[in-house]
């Protein structure tokens, strides 16, 4: 996929509006994590470079077209300040945009207030995103992590103003891109998180791609369960049943190995202060699997020994919760190895996969982590994202 770049358009002097996702993780109004922030920089230094006057716009939590204090973006100026060394002017409606563009000094950045504050933002309304494009030259798309919406600030606005794909937008693109067309062969699709209806899309579309499918975390006790074997009161979809036993059918007449736990870690609960490992056969029905086990651990390392792609979108257990985070920290050790020894092109899906990289710190070692959770689902999904497809352009 061909996208319009940056360096296609005229930047100096242009006042440019740039749709970056600083959705961050927010407690007690500190944010937790800045990652968000900090993977927007090389777009915004490139903007500032060429003498750009710049403009940022963002979503903030979910205030449902409402004014929420508590989900103001005017608590990210410090952080954003600390991170791209200018002076954040903030904006609290779009009414006061257009002085404040033509006032913005060099050294200076605009902070737009929480685009969901509006409630036309989400409905995608063109004279809203008219509204919002009258100040600017030129728009930057370069929140891949919204790129799955369409959004006034992520689709409309761009048939409003010339458009073009930040740096963040474009290495997602690429990078993602490399396993969806053409994965270099042998093919491991790492699944984990709570629930096999997150994954539906990515199993389908890739399926006949991968040759092996190794499944952890919650969802695995939907497979298992389709597979025959008790689960105790592990996490089961029992509308997604019928899937995992159509899927297990389905692999198998087409050669690829979709390899559950062997093994499990079991507990009452996921805030549990232990926990034993039992065989996945023999799950008391009065406990529930909360990571897989070490047998599983090294069944899952020697399936990914003899691969050259491994794209992972799931945590393999409760990793928030140090007694069941082993089987998660364990594979992405090994996957990070591997990758280092240029062994290995991995891809981490966002969202808790992300975070879980992040937490055992081995996200600089992975080939690439996505900003996007839902949205890098989407994109294995779908033929094209609606934030994305006003950018292609004929190869």
């Amino acid at each position: 996929m061909k996208l319009r770049q940056i360096d296609q358009a005229t930047l100096k002097g242009k006042k440019v509006l740039v749709r970056v996702d600083f959705n961050v993780p927010l407690k007690d109004g500190k944010i937790t994590d800045n990652t968000r922030i900090t993977a927007h920089k090389e777009t915004i230094e490139l903007l500032i470079k060429n003498s750009a006057k710049v403009a940022l716009v963002t979503h903030l939590g979910r205030p449902k077209g409402e004014s929420v204090d508590s989900l103001s973006t005017k608590q990210l100026i410090s952080e954003v300040e600390a991170q791209f060394g200018m002076k954040v002017i903030f904006a609290r409606d779009l009414d006061e945009i257009s002085g404040k563009m033509e006032s913005l000094e060099p050294g200076e950045l605009l902070l737009i207030e929480n685009i969901r504050f509006y409630p036309e933002e989400k409905k995608n309304d063109r004279d809203f995103a008219k509204k919002l494009a009258i100040p600017f030259d030129i728009f930057v798309m370069d929140a891949f992590s919204a790129a799955h919406r369409a959004h006034a600030s992520t689709d409309a606005v761009q048939h409003e103003l010339p458009s073009f794909a930040g740096l963040l937008l474009k290495k997602e693109i690429e990078m993602l891109g490399k396993v969806k067309k053409d994965p270099e062969k042998p093919f491991v699709i790492i699944l984990g998180g709570a629930k096999v209806s997150d994954k539906i899309g990515v199993i389908e579309s890739l399926l006949e791609k991968a040759d092996s499918i190794l499944i952890g975390g919650g969802m695995a006790f939907t497979f298992l369960k389709a597979s025959g074997l008790e689960t105790g009161t592990s996490l089961v979809e029992e509308e997604s049943l019928n899937f995992a036993v159509e899927m297990l059918g389905k692999a198998r007449s087409s050669g690829v190995s979709i390899v559950l736990p062997e093994d499990v870690k079991i507990g009452t609960g996921p805030e549990d202060k232990e926990g034993i490992t039992v065989k996945a056969v023999s799950i008391p029905e009065d406990k529930m699997g909360l990571d897989i086990g070490p047998e599983t651990v090294e069944l899952f390392k020697k399936t990914i020994k003899g691969s050259r792609t491994v794209l992972w979108n799931g945590p393999l257990g409760v990793f928030e919760n140090p007694v069941f985070a082993e089987g998660t920290k364990e594979i992405a050790a090994y996957i990070a190895e591997r990758t280092d020894n240029k062994e290995l092109f991995s891809v981490i899906g966002g969202g808790d996969s992300a975070a879980a990289v992040k937490k055992f710190k081995y996200e600089t070692r992975m080939s690439h982590v996505s900003t996007g959770g839902g949205a890098s689902l989407e994109f294995f999904e779908k033929e094209i994202l609606p934030g994305v497809e006003p950018l292609s352009v004929d190869e």
